[in-house]
């Protein structure tokens, strides 16, 4: 009977972990879709916890409650800004976690083997997924912090190697194929006592030792730019290695959850791949960006070409007396807190009746549908928000386009110039609307590292300084108009 209630209680928990994703396709239902995954987990771990009497009830209790605690004061206290960071972290956390979990299940193999045999005997396959649960979440901890550590800015975001480097990256490849093998071999061979270690604990050490490493070999030599894809990626190894964790308990829970994060995140990968015009063995190998330059003031040019600067003034008459305004979303917006006064804006000409939309690149900013986050958080209706394919059409029809603190995804140097490293990008075509505003502090380059083009077009209008402080005295001018 518990058993069975068990089986219900986490079939329940997996159709609302694949309603709730299913709703995460559209940002109307996306708030709604989180929390029913929420519950379905909370559903789950209490089936797992209680049913299975793991720990008492107060132990459990506390566990929740501090576990609650902690992630409600961080969605609280953490910035927007700070959002993609906090992502790399949790997809480390959950890499540890199943690593831990994963040890924790040896050191119960070894506790019963010690007090006189195995409950049930154990095969390769138990090895195997022992071993991946270690490998995939090492790899996801340490790789997940580094990537935090170029996020926040802590370490260097440009690509980093040495000499040797892919060597060594092979090598502890092999190193982990070879103690996965060593394991399985060996299953029969589990025993010892005292200091006497058994082969699984020696693989399972060797294993976590080289996908720790490997872990920060294969995120370091990826650049800025490559942010988003790393971020979906990294993601999809916490959901895997959450299904091999899943396996290890038979835990039926956390195989489909654990399933539908990695396959999300493979899925969510190629759309960054494909948004950006790479493949993911380029942006793992041959990735770009990074840290930009220390920037230049309003009146820098490039290659003897000069950019127009205007003022607020000026960008609130043409706003006022314009058909189509598209409002562009970049990092820069989300690093001025400025969508909250985008979104005044955008509503103070919609009564000149002004027709107002927004576009979204699909890697703009530093994850995946972090402008949507964004404009989400700051109530901007979604039907005005659309992404790259369906409004590029309309730049041509467009009086003005603002461009707030986006830099790579509306370079048009990605259409003509193959020497650039963002050749091919497809873009927003925000260079033929008939105007173009964009809001920048400098003539800094993007997280690519490269100038843009679109800073040095005719028909492009340079508004410097803080972007949330530009918005003000826009929509101040626009309301006096």
């Amino acid at each position: 009977m518990k058993q069975n209630l068990i089986e219900i209680a986490y079939l329940v928990s997996a159709i609302m972990f694949i309603y709730g994703l299913k709703r995460l396709q559209s940002p109307a239902t996306a708030r709604k879709g989180n929390q029913l995954a929420a519950l379905g987990m909370l559903v789950a771990v209490v089936a797992t916890l209680f049913l299975h009497q793991i720990l008492t009830p107060i132990q459990m209790i506390t566990g929740v409650v501090i576990g609650s605690g902690i992630g409600a004061l961080l969605a609280k206290r953490v910035e927007m800004t700070g959002m993609p960071e906090l992502v790399a972290a949790f997809n480390g956390f959950g890499g540890i976690a199943s690593a831990l979990v994963a040890g924790a299940e040896i050191a119960k193999i070894l506790a019963e083997v010690s007090s006189g045999g195995l409950a049930e005997p154990l095969d390769g396959v138990d090895a195997v997924t022992i071993s991946l649960s270690i490998l995939i979440g090492m790899v996801t901890f340490t790789g997940s912090f580094v990537a935090f550590g170029k996020l926040s800015e802590r370490i260097s975001g440009n690509p980093m190697s040495f000499p040797g480097m892919r060597f060594l990256t092979l090598l502890f490849v092999a190193a982990a194929i070879g103690a996965i093998a060593w394991m399985t071999m060996n299953m029969d061979a589990i025993g010892g006592t005292g200091l006497v270690l058994t082969p699984m604990v020696e693989a399972g050490i060797v294993i976590a030792i080289a996908g720790a490493l490997l872990g920060i070999l294969l995120v370091i030599p990826i650049g800025g730019a490559d942010m988003p894809v790393v971020v979906a990626l990294l993601n999809s190894y916490s959901g895997m290695a959450a299904a091999a964790t899943g396996f290890v308990l038979d835990n039926t829970a956390l195989i489909v959850s654990g399933a539908l994060v990695g396959a999300s995140g493979l899925i969510l990968t190629n759309i960054m791949c494909e948004a950006m015009n790479r493949s993911l063995f380029n942006v793992l190998v041959g990735g770009f960006g990074g840290d930009a330059g220390s920037g230049s003031g309003p009146s820098a040019s490039s290659e003897g070409l000069t950019v127009n600067s205007t003022s607020a003034d000026d960008v609130a008459i043409l706003l006022s007396y314009a058909n189509k305004v598209i409002f562009v979303p970049g990092y820069g917006m989300a690093v001025a807190q400025a969508q909250h006064a985008v979104r005044e804006l955008a509503e103070e000409l919609a009564k000149k009746d002004v027709e107002v939309k927004f576009a979204v690149h699909p890697v703009a900013g530093r994850m995946p549908g972090h402008m949507n986050v964004l404009l989400a958080e700051a109530n901007v209706p979604y039907d005005q928000l659309f992404e790259m394919d369906e409004i590029n059409a309309e730049f041509e029809t467009t009086d003005v386009a603002v461009v707030i603190g986006a830099n790579d995804v509306v370079n048009p140097a990605a259409r003509h110039d193959k020497a650039s490293p963002i050749y091919g990008m497809p873009i927003l075509n925000v260079d033929q609307a008939s105007t173009a505003i964009v809001l920048k502090r400098s003539m800094r380059p993007g997280y690519a590292g490269v100038d843009n083009e679109l800073f040095y077009k005719p028909n492009t209008q340079m508004l410097f300084g803080d972007a949330k402080e530009s918005i003000v005295k826009v929509t101040n001018e626009v309301k006096a108009l």
